[in-house]
């Protein structure tokens, strides 16, 4: 008897995060993906509206509207969902991880510690932190349980996505992925275009109310659903809008929102501010670095199981706008 040998899996197909993939293993999205659709009518329902509105203004012939309005927002609304589909659907930076912990990164002498790690290692004990040399500073990088590696610098191990991350700088729930070394600038300009257009809304909103329908006493009475938008629309834009300043401001500093939020550099120098004009120039200029995962790739088989197999070797590429390189004693970053 001849034994069907068992179908071959992509590595999409059996990888242990909770990452959700479409188009073969092309599009990386988060388990919460479906809040992108709440996104996504927040955005395109009032956008839809407001040009809708516009376009019986225009068709009305009055004078204060002409098509350039419409294709403003027509333009910004393109914009907006463009930047949210880049965001929420390409891999953020995922790190590979590991089936075991690899022979280079145990050892040879143990030396003394505070933290050991030892769970799901069998007998393997491993320091919990390592010493990384950043731009002449050192930073400390923690080992994770889940992927057994110690992670890159600035990387953070999601919970949600149950990955470790690359300048991981936190999960969004409304784009359903993390905010990551590879989609940090989309997910900014995704932001940036979400504030221009509830802004414009608003302006031409009340525009068309007050010249229009004349006194501000009957304008909602008139125009109601162009009232709703400018409401909408005002109330929207302190929160995008906020966020926008947040992410600016994080940028100028060369902050990520975890380092933010957990206070790292308040008694002590950051060692990735480069100035405002290079902090920049690194995020909206630079190259953005190819995923270390093809997703595509076929998977290992180890006789009746599809195993995701040690693949730490990947970590050798570029982890980032710096080259990481690993020795038995200390992990350099140049």
């Amino acid at each position: 008897m001849s034994s069907q040998s068992p179908e071959r899996k992509r590595f999409y197909q059996v990888w242990p995060g909770k990452n959700k993939f479409y188009c073969g293993g092309r599009l990386v999205f988060g388990p919460d993906a479906s809040s992108l659709l709440l996104t996504i009518c927040m955005i395109g329902g009032p956008a839809i509206t407001f040009c809708i509105r516009m376009a019986f203004l225009i068709r009305r012939r009055h004078p204060l509207f002409h098509s350039q309005i419409l294709i403003g927002a027509i333009l910004l609304t393109f914009m907006d969902f463009t930047f949210l589909f880049l965001t929420s659907s390409r891999d953020p930076g995922i790190i590979p991880r590991n089936k075991e912990v690899p022979e280079s990164e145990i050892p040879d002498v143990i030396t003394q510690s505070t933290e050991w790690v030892s769970n799901k290692l069998g007998n393997v004990k491993l320091p919990r932190t390592r010493d990384v040399l950043v731009n002449g500073f050192t930073v400390k990088v923690k080992f994770c349980d889940t992927c057994l590696l110690y992670r890159p610098p600035r990387a953070f191990h999601c919970s949600i996505c149950n990955n470790c991350v690359q300048r991981f700088d936190h999960h969004c729930p409304w784009v359903g992925q993390c905010i990551a070394l590879r989609n940090y600038p989309f997910f900014v300009c995704f932001l940036s275009c979400s504030t221009l257009l509830c802004i414009y809304v608003f302006v031409f909103s009340w525009i068309s109310m007050l010249k229009v329908h004349g006194d501000f006493y009957v304008v909602l009475a008139d125009d109601l659903i162009l009232g709703v938008l400018g409401l909408y629309c005002f109330v929207s834009v302190w929160f995008v809008g906020g966020l926008s300043v947040f992410h600016f401001y994080l940028i100028c500093t060369n902050q990520t929102t975890c380092e933010n939020f957990r206070y790292h550099y308040d008694k002590k120098e950051n060692p990735y501010r480069k100035g405002i004009l290079e902090n920049f120039k690194e995020l909206f200029f630079a190259k953005i670095p190819p995923p270390l995962i093809n997703f595509r790739d076929w998977a290992l088989e180890e006789e009746d199981d599809v195993e995701v197999g040690s693949i730490t070797s990947k970590l050798g590429r570029n982890l980032g706008p710096q080259n990481t390189k690993m020795s038995s004693g200390k992990l350099g970053v140049r």
